[in-house]
C-alpha cells in the first residue's frame, strides 16, 4: 500500500510538467481513495439475535449497549481510533428527515452515555431522528480499516429498517447475518440473505448464542443445507459471545477457541479486508498505469517526429484520424451516451410496471381478505401485515433496480472500451438515504357496538312494526299493544339490527379498502420517485465519469499532435536537448512503470496473506492482548461501562 502511494506520488510530479491538471486531479482522487481505509462491515438481523453483542465480542469491548429486552434503534459504527469516543449524527434543521448525512452536526457524547441515544431504552423509535452514531475504540483488528456497522433489528426482515439495511448493504464490502442458534433460519431470513448476494460482494451468516442452546450443532447443519441450496460459498459461524469476552477476561487461549470467533476474525481480516485491500490497490494500479500510458503518448509521438522528421505528416494524419475518434466520444450522439439515456429511460420504465405490479397484487389480496371478513377487529394486525407485505415488495424492487443499474454500467463502459480507450474501473459514488419514510396505514373504526346502542338499533327497527300490526289488529278490536304487534316489532326489529350490521359492516369494508388503496400510492409516490432519483443519480455518475475519461483521451491526442507540429518546426541545435529531455521523462515513465509491474506481481504480506491456521493463531492471542489493554485503560476504565 505504501509503496503504491509513493507511486501515485511519482505520477502526479510527472503529470505536472506535462501541463496535464486534469490527470494531476485524477491520480489525486485515486490515492485519495486509497488512502480512504474503511471496508464496511454490515451487521444485520432480526431483533434480539445477539448483534450487538457479537460486534463487542469482536472487538473486545462494550462498544454497542446490550439489553436483554430494549433493542437497538440507530445504527452504530465502530471504527477504529487512537483514543475511546463516541459520536452521534444529528440532522440540521434543514434536514428534518435525515435525508443527507452531508448536513448532519457531529456531537460527542460520552461513551457511557451512548446508550442513552443508539437503544430503546433512551430513543425508543429513534424519535431523536438521529442518523446514526460512531464509536472509536483501539483494536488491531480495526487498524487495517475494518469499519463494523451494527443496524437496528428488521423485525421479521420486513419492516422499514429493512430497506434502510439494504440502501447501505449498497455500499457496503460485507454483510453478516446473524440469527441465533434458537431455530433454523427462517424463510423470511433466507429471503433476506438471497438479496445481500446481490448487493454486497461478501456475505456471511453467524450463528450466535451457542453457549445457551445445547442443541445448536443440529441447528448450525440444518442452517448449513439451507446455505447450500442458495450458495455453498457461503460460510458459517457458530459463535458465543460470552465465551469470547469470558476467555478474554481469563487469558484463556482454549476457552477462546471454543468461544468460535478465531475462524469469525480470521475471514474478516483475510477474505473482507485483504480482498477489499487488493481490489482498491487494483484500481489505483489502472489508473496509474492509464496516465502513464496518455503521457508516454505525447512524449513519443514528439521524439519520433524530432527523430524522423519524414514521418511526421503521416503521424499527424493518424493522430488527426485518433481525435476525430475521441471527438465521436464527446458528443451527446456517441453510442455509450444513446445507451446510457435509452437505458435509463427503459429503466425507468420497468421500473414503475415493477414496483405497481407487486404491489397491485398485494392490494388485490388484501381486497379479498376485507371481503371475507370483518377488518375492524383485527385491523391492527391486518395493517402490519400489509405494512410487511409493501415492505418487501418495495425490497424486492431495490434489489432488482440496483442490480439493473449495474448491469447498465457494464454496457455502457463495453460500449466506451470498443471505441479503443482504456477504462479505468467505473465507481458509482454513494446512493445511500434515498429512501424516505412512508406514512403508516391509517387507523379504522373498529365496529364494536355496545349494549344500549344496539337496543336503540333494535328499538328503531321495531317502532314501525308494533305501529303497523298494531293498527291492523285494531281493526279487530284488539289493543295497539298486543301479542300479534310485539312479535312483528321483534322480528323487524331483529331484521333491522342485521341490516344495520351488514351496512357497517360493507361500510368498514370499503374504508379499510381505501386505506389500502392510499397507502398504496403513497408508496408509489414516494418510493418510486425516490428510486427513480437513485437510477437518476446512476445515469449522472455514468455519465461524468466516462465524459472525463473521453477528454482526458481528447487532450492527450490534442497534445501529441501539437508536439509533433512543434517538433517538426525545431531548429537542428535545439533538437538534440528536446530528444535528452524527452528520453530522460520517458525513462522516468517507463521505470514507473517497471516499478508499478512489481508492485502488482508482488502484493506484499500482511494479515490477507497469512494462512488460515496462522491468522486463526496469530488473532487469538491479539484478542487476549486487547484484553489487558482494556484492563489498563482501555475503554471499560474511560467509562464505557456495559449497558
Amino acid at each position: 500500500m505504501a509503496e503504491l502511494v509513493d507511486l501515485l506520488g511519482d505520477g502526479i510530479a510527472e503529470a505536472e510538467p506535462a501541463g496535464r491538471p486534469d490527470l494531476r486531479r485524477r491520480l489525486e482522487n485515486t490515492r485519495r481513495r486509497l488512502l480512504e481505509r474503511d471496508v464496511r462491515v454490515v451487521v444485520v438481523g432480526e431483533f434480539k439475535q445477539g448483534k450487538s453483542q457479537l460486534v463487542n465480542a469482536l472487538v473486545n469491548a462494550p462498544a454497542c449497549p446490550v439489553d436483554d429486552v430494549l433493542a437497538t434503534s440507530v445504527p452504530t459504527v465502530v471504527r477504529h481510533g487512537e483514543t475511546p469516543s463516541a459520536t452521534v449524527l444529528v440532522p440540521q434543521d434543514g434536514d428534518p428527515f435525515g435525508d443527507g448525512a452531508a448536513t448532519a452536526e457531529r456531537r460527542p457524547v460520552g461513551l457511557e452515555e451512548i446508550g442513552t441515544y443508539v437503544s430503546a431504552k433512551g430513543n425508543a423509535g429513534n424519535r431523536m431522528r438521529l442518523l446514526g452514531a460512531e464509536v472509536r475504540v483501539p483494536r488491531h483488528l480495526l487498524a487495517d480499516g475494518l469499519v463494523i456497522v451494527d443496524s437496528p433489528g428488521v423485525g421479521g426482515v420486513h419492516s422499514a429498517h429493512e430497506l434502510a439495511a439494504l440502501v447501505a448493504l449498497g455500499s457496503a464490502d460485507a454483510m453478516l447475518l446473524v440469527t441465533d442458534a434458537s431455530q433454523e433460519l427462517t424463510e423470511s431470513e433466507l429471503r433476506f440473505l438471497r438479496q445481500g448476494l446481490q448487493l454486497t460482494p461478501h456475505v456471511a451468516c453467524v450463528v450466535t448464542k451457542t453457549d445457551i442452546y445445547p442443541h445448536w450443532r443440529e441447528v448450525a447443519v440444518a442452517d448449513r443445507d439451507h446455505l447450500d441450496r442458495i450458495d455453498p460459498a457461503i460460510p458459517l459461524f457458530p459463535v458465543s459471545a460470552e465465551l469470547r469476552l469470558h476467555a478474554a477476561r481469563l487469558q484463556d487461549s482454549e476457552l477462546h477457541a471454543e468461544s468460535g470467533y478465531g475462524p469469525l476474525v480470521a475471514y474478516l481480516r483475510g477474505e473482507v479486508v485483504g480482498k477489499a485491500r487488493r481490489t482498491r490497490q487494483r484500481r489505483a494500479a489502472q489508473d496509474l498505469r492509464s496516465v502513464i500510458d496518455q503521457l508516454r503518448l505525447s512524449l513519443r509521438t514528439e521524439l519520433d517526429a524530432l527523430e524522423n522528421p519524414s514521418g511526421t505528416p503521416r503521424r499527424l494524419a493518424e493522430l488527426e484520424a485518433a481525435r476525430q475518434r475521441a471527438d465521436e466520444l464527446r458528443r451527446r450522439s456517441a453510442r455509450w451516451q444513446t445507451t446510457l439515456n435509452d437505458g435509463v429511460g427503459d429503466l425507468i420504465a420497468d421500473l414503475e410496471h415493477d414496483l405497481r405490479d407487486r404491489l397491485r397484487h398485494i392490494q388485490r389480496e388484501a381486497e379479498t381478505a376485507i371481503d371475507q371478513g370483518d377488518p375492524g377487529p383485527v385491523w391492527s394486525d391486518f395493517s402490519a401485515w400489509l405494512q410487511q407485505r409493501v415492505a418487501a415488495a418495495v425490497s424486492d424492487t431495490f434489489v432488482w433496480t440496483d442490480g439493473r443499474a449495474a448491469w447498465l454500467a457494464r454496457e455502457v463502459a463495453e460500449h466506451f472500451a470498443a471505441d479503443g480507450v482504456a477504462l479505468p474501473e467505473l465507481r458509482v459514488g454513494d446512493t445511500g438515504s434515498v429512501l424516505d419514510p412512508v406514512a403508516p396505514v391509517p387507523d379504522l373504526d373498529r365496529g364494536y357496538v355496545g349494549f344500549f346502542q344496539k337496543v336503540l338499533i333494535g328499538m328503531r327497527g321495531s317502532y314501525g312494526g308494533v305501529l303497523m300490526f298494531g293498527l291492523l289488529t285494531g281493526l279487530a278490536g284488539m289493543p295497539l299493544i298486543n301479542p300479534i304487534s310485539v312479535g312483528a316489532g321483534v322480528l323487524l326489529g331483529a331484521k333491522g339490527y342485521q341490516e344495520d350490521r351488514q351496512a357497517r359492516l360493507k361500510r368498514r369494508q370499503g374504508d379499510a379498502k381505501t386505506l389500502v388503496r392510499r397507502h398504496i400510492d403513497d408508496v408509489v409516490f414516494q418510493v418510486g420517485k425516490q428510486l427513480k432519483d437513485r437510477l437518476r443519480l446512476v445515469q449522472r455518475e455514468t455519465r461524468d465519469h466516462f465524459t472525463d475519461i473521453a477528454e482526458e483521451h481528447h487532450r492527450s491526442l490534442t497534445d501529441s499532435s501539437h508536439a509533433a507540429q512543434e517538433a517538426a518546426a525545431t531548429f537542428a541545435a535545439e533538437r538534440d536537448g528536446r530528444i535528452r529531455q524527452i528520453r530522460d521523462r520517458l525513462g522516468r515513465l517507463d521505470a514507473l512503470d517497471a516499478r508499478l509491474a512489481a508492485a502488482d506481481a508482488n502484493p506484499g504480506d500482511g494479515p490477507q496473506g497469512l494462512g488460515t491456521e496462522e491468522a486463526e493463531r496469530g488473532l487469538q492471542e491479539q484478542g487476549l492482548q486487547e484484553h489487558g489493554t482494556q484492563e489498563h485503560g482501555g475503554p471499560e476504565r474511560a467509562g464505557a461501562g456495559r449497558a
